[in-house]
């Protein structure tokens, strides 16, 4: 039987397959950078992609046995380097997780040509890939929820599954906005003005969400007083925006101005210590990402 927590695996990202796509879908050939899809085929959740990554590849755990720390490996994609850490806003997704909970893991960027043969011969070469001794998962929201089942210190999920969907609704389509606005190459004209149109609407739905009466801390579920696995998710994607609109798009949004809260909100997660830990790849980076592979 699957575990309830893993019951609410998709609520994290609500469009995964679509906001992968958005990321990738520039790309002329094969790279690191597909990294964050699905096992095999089109799965009706995310606890399906957990279930098959169970049964491929490398050996299965013994039913009924627990995970222990250590033995973990992150195959991440690259920088331009090739061997520094990429900016992959999925597998940052997955390291704030992990430093979240102070698990230790090792971490190895991985070209089309360095990945192990194993991982492109049973998971098709996709990252961000959390290998745990013989289990191996390739999906970040499975590897997120996996890493908060086992691991419980600290929990990163609330009880109120209600909450974490209302949150996790605001969400919705944020993340192919922004790669549709950053990726237009021609800033300033219509096109490029519809789709930062398409982008502040969904700001401003954040920008709501956090306005909103009751709230009592700066995260994004409930009352927003527990930081939880939706804020590691998000946390990178914002990065990514607020490195794109200063240095690839003219500063054409102004965060502070505009939108005071999610400011408020960005400036309080990129200072946790599980984001800046993990954030070393920096400005530079990012926008060598975006306009190269995306």
């Amino acid at each position: 039987m699957v575990p309830v927590k893993f019951l609410l695996l998709g609520l994290v990202l609500r469009t995964q397959s679509f906001q992968v796509q958005a990321f990738v879908s520039s790309q002329s050939s094969p790279s690191p950078l597909i990294a964050n899809s699905f096992v095999s085929g089109k799965m009706s959740s995310s606890s399906s992609a957990l279930d098959m990554a169970r049964t491929r590849g490398l050996e299965r755990r013994e039913e009924g046995a627990t995970p222990l720390p250590g033995g973990m490996t992150l195959y991440v994609k690259p920088a331009e380097d090739g061997t520094s850490i990429g900016d992959c806003p999925f597998a940052h997704f997955v390291r704030m997780v992990l430093a979240e909970k102070g698990l230790e893991y090792d971490l190895i960027p991985s070209t089309q040509e360095n990945k192990p043969q194993w991982l492109v011969d049973d998971y098709e070469g996709k990252m961000p890939a959390l290998r745990h001794r013989k289990e191996c998962y390739v999906d970040s929201e499975v590897i997120a929820q996996y890493l908060d089942f086992f691991f419980k210190e600290p929990e990163l999920a609330v009880a109120d599954a209600g909450e974490t969907e209302k949150a996790s609704a605001v969400l919705d389509g944020f993340f192919p906005a922004m790669a549709k606005f950053t990726k237009h190459r021609t800033n300033g004209d219509e096109e490029d003005k519809d789709k930062q149109a398409a982008l502040e609407e969904k700001i401003q739905g954040l920008e709501d969400h956090l306005s909103a009466v009751g709230r009592t801390g700066p995260y994004l579920v409930g009352n927003g007083e527990q930081f939880t696995l939706l804020d590691c998710s998000l946390a990178p994607k914002l990065y990514a925006m607020d490195v794109c609109l200063g240095r690839i798009k003219d500063s054409a949004i102004d965060l502070a101005g505009k939108y005071p809260k999610l400011r408020k909100y960005m400036d309080d997660v990129f200072a946790r210590p599980s984001f800046q830990s993990t954030v070393e790849y920096g400005p530079e980076t990012v926008v060598w990402g975006w306009t190269s592979y995306h």
